[in-house]
């Protein structure tokens, strides 16, 4: 959805920290001042800093400065982002992702931050375009993000358990073993994650079943993998939003990118002591919805 950029606004990676209007215009300009008068100089430079940067965990979490990236990240410097669970080992004790368990006057002050975020970010990029977020650890956040915007419309995505938890958990492990946290403290933190997975599962349908107003699509990963251009047609049909020209040739590119591409990763569950049994028989309603195979990993 990123790519109909005449209908979204998406924070870049790099835009996440520079929370001024005035730094995030420095930027543009001295990327068309480098493409003008120095052939691409210093975005080579920059480049290879990413190489360099992310270029070890690419493989499980693709990552540009210059790409959308998950915008729960403006959140970073008041301490309330998500990420701040890769740079502190005491997840569990400090919780980022149940937000909409917290007292109403914390919810409203965080999300009022949030939502000041997206005012400058589209006072940016265009007053007239819709904000669009993909935030996995927004699935904690449900109803805080409803009171916030009434208006929004939520897209969420299901894939296999089997291949979506011991991923998510072979990131933070590596994210964690580059930061030299102990095996004690990350056999713990795995171990919380994992349990914040099946509410992952759970909780937005749960949430958005208690609003019937707010436009939704559920999305099978396998057949958006598959067929992308058919799952987004769908999904923008179901949030009453229209495919402009444009837009349908990205998607046929798109489509046939996906006919090219084929996944390497591979993950074991017994890697993080996870039981294929127990996840099935706590999601079984689910496997039966999205017909994900039970095979024992």
């Amino acid at each position: 959805m990123s790519l109909d950029a005449e209908r979204f606004s998406a924070f870049r990676l790099y835009e996440l920290f520079l929370p001024s209007l005035l730094q995030k215009r420095v930027v543009r300009a001295l990327g068309a001042f480098d493409r003008r008068w120095l052939r691409g100089a210093i975005d080579r430079r920059v480049r290879a800093w990413e190489e360099r940067r992310f270029g070890k965990t690419r493989h499980a979490h693709p990552m540009s400065l210059f790409e959308p990236e998950e915008d729960d990240g403006v959140l970073t410097y008041s301490c309330a982002s998500g990420a701040w669970i890769v740079r502190l080992p005491y997840l569990g004790e400090l919780d980022f992702y149940h937000l909409d368990e917290r007292p109403a006057k914390e919810r409203r002050r965080l999300m009022g931050f949030y939502a000041e975020c997206l005012r400058r970010h589209l006072c940016l990029n265009g007053a007239t375009k819709t904000h669009l977020s993909k935030n996995p650890i927004f699935a904690g956040r449900v109803e805080s993000l409803l009171e916030a915007f009434p208006d929004a419309r939520f897209v969420v995505p299901f894939r296999h358990p089997y291949e979506t938890i011991p991923s998510l958990l072979e990131l933070m492990r590596l994210a964690w073993r580059m930061r030299r946290w102990s095996d004690a403290e990350m056999q713990r933190s795995l171990r919380v994650l994992a349990e914040q997975s099946f509410h992952t599962y759970r909780y937005p349908l749960e949430a958005l079943a208690r609003h019937e107003e707010a436009p939704r699509a559920i999305v099978d990963y396998a057949e958006l993998v598959a067929e992308p251009k058919k799952v987004v047609e769908r999904v923008y049909a179901q949030l009453g939003l229209e495919i402009t020209a444009d837009y349908e040739n990205a998607l046929s590119a798109e489509q046939e990118r996906a006919r090219k591409h084929e996944t390497t990763h591979r993950y074991r569950l017994d890697q993080f002591g996870l039981e294929a049994g127990d996840i099935h028989a706590r999601l079984a309603d689910l496997f039966e919805r999205f017909g994900w195979e039970d095979a024992r990993a």
